[in-house]
């Protein structure tokens, strides 16, 4: 193998990885936990509108 070939080829063993972990983390959703800090969030966020 060349190198130029060997590069091409552990550039796309890095892709493969990527693209796989990237899926992965995608599937996983937002956990609970952040999910409950977001809606306290937007409910601070209107009873400052909402005192205006």
């Amino acid at each position: 193998m060349t190198g130029r070939s060997q590069k091409k080829s552990h550039e796309g063993v890095i892709d493969e990885n990527l693209r796989r972990v990237y899926e992965e983390a995608i599937e996983e959703g937002v956990p609970d936990r952040f999910k409950s800090l977001l809606e306290q969030l937007k409910q601070q966020d209107s009873e400052k509108d909402s005192s205006r």
